[in-house]
């Protein structure tokens, strides 16, 4: 049976990448360095970049992103990590007064196959490959924007290859990937830090203070103009709009599609990255548009039929989101808890985590507002947690635990289950479940 997460005719040369490194994560620039040179440097034929980096909040800020440049009229290049079904969706060409598309299978074999030969068979990662293969694939094709999310940490991600972007954007930083990036707050954004460039305008979300000073610290050591979020510019939801200020203005706004109050967060970031260059010309009408258009899956979706939704509780609500650490389920539970205020129905979480997440940490925000927790394994990822150990950490936050063979077998069971009121259902734990749910439901990301 074919992953989900990979579709043909793409798996053979994506197998033999897999194959060029034994580790999965290996942080260094010095791989993607040598792929990019022998290609004749694309990253230096890119139309002007605006980089992302941070823990959480990085594909919703580059979703406004693009949705504010491309309702100006803009062709918009994208390259965003993870995906979820399709790795095609990693990389997004612009088009000129339209929505940019996903690249097509052949696009996407033709440009890795380049990147393959030149490769040689060295040692690289396939994120490697997969940043190299993007910057080809931007360099070929006309546009006046490329928005780069970085994969990992920062400073030694193959994305910050970039010499000098028109603004750095850092999105909330959160302890994440310890096993990579450090131990403390402190360590992990300074590692975010490291794609802030000599002279180039950093925007930061606002940050716990350990990560804040330590973004200020490399931005002073570039002599990059920094504004953070509630200093040099502030965003809040204000009788269900967003007002936006800083000291070019007050915009009052529509507010977000993207459901949950960290939206108005992200969407103000977005905006006030756009603001700190003058490379982008977006009118107030484009950055409202853009607001109300912006679309991001798995974050706060609400799957409104399927295969999965169809085996759901009659007149359920079945929520989907990718959230997988402490800050991520904080920030869910608080959209959770706006939902309840609004309509109150019953909270069930169907939960599946990898392996190396702190899952006692992601929970412990649900506690309050449900008893009830279907614990389920993410199939098809050799790293992920037991549905056990994860119902274990259910149960030290005093939920009523059960475990399930399948997302389908625990909406089904809940379905057997006799509500007074139709439950509200959040599908969550991991990007990689999320993934998953999406193919099983027939909901792909376009």
């Amino acid at each position: 049976m074919t992953h989900p997460r990979s579709v043909p005719p793409l798996n053979d040369i994506l197998a033999r990448l897999t194959t060029l490194h034994p580790k999965r994560i290996d942080l260094t620039l010095d791989r993607i360095w040598r792929v990019l040179d022998r290609l004749d440097n694309p990253e230096r034929r890119l139309p002007p970049v605006i980089h992302v980096a941070g823990t959480n909040g990085k594909g919703s800020t580059v979703a406004y992103l693009r949705a504010m440049l491309e309702a100006a009229g803009l062709a918009v290049h994208v390259y965003t990590s993870p995906h979820l079904v399709r790795i095609n969706e990693r990389f997004r060409l612009g088009r000129r007064r339209q929505p940019g598309r996903l690249v097509s299978d052949d696009e996407l074999r033709a440009a890795l196959i380049r990147c393959e030969a030149v490769n040689g068979g060295a040692p690289i990662t396939v994120f490697e490959m997969e940043t190299a293969c993007a910057f080809t694939l931007f360099a070929d094709h006309p546009a006046d924007a490329v928005l780069l999310e970085v994969g990992l940490g920062g400073r030694l991600d193959a994305t910050n290859v970039i010499e000098r972007p028109a603004v750095s954007v850092i999105a909330p930083v959160a302890i994440d990937h310890r096993e990579f990036l450090g131990d403390t707050l402190e360590q992990i954004a300074t590692e975010k830090a490291g794609i802030i460039k000599q002279g180039v305008p950093v925007v930061a979300a606002a940050q716990q203070e350990a990560a804040r000073a330590a973004i200020a610290r490399q931005a002073a050591r570039c002599a990059a103009p920094l504004a953070i979020a509630g200093e040099q510019w502030h965003v809040h939801a204000e009788h269900g709009r967003l007002v936006y200020q800083d000291e070019r203005g007050l915009l009052d706004l529509a507010a977000p599609r993207l459901f949950g109050r960290h939206q108005f967060d992200n969407a103000g970031l977005a905006i006030a990255a756009l603001r700190a260059t003058d490379v982008f010309k977006i009118d107030t009408a484009a950055i409202e548009a853009g607001i109300a258009r912006a679309d991001w899956p798995a974050r706060m979706q609400r799957l409104g039929a399927g295969h999965l939704v169809a085996a759901a509780p009659p007149g359920s609500e079945v929520w989907l989101d990718g959230g997988h650490n402490a800050d991520g389920g904080r920030v869910v539970a608080a959209a959770l808890g706006d939902l309840e205020e609004r309509v109150p129905r019953p909270l069930v979480l169907i939960v599946g985590m990898m392996g190396n997440k702190d899952a006692e940490g992601f929970l412990a925000h649900f506690a309050g507002l449900t008893r009830h927790l279907v614990a389920v394994m993410i199939p098809g990822e050799d790293n992920a947690m037991p549905a056990e150990m994860l119902a274990d950490a259910g149960r030290r936050h005093g939920l009523r635990v059960e475990t399930a063979e399948s997302v389908e077998a625990a909406l089904r069971a809940l379905a057997g289950l006799a509500y007074e009121t139709p439950p509200r259902i959040l599908i969550t734990g991991s990007l990689y479940l999320a993934g998953h749910v999406l193919a099983v439901n027939g909901t792909l990301p376009q």
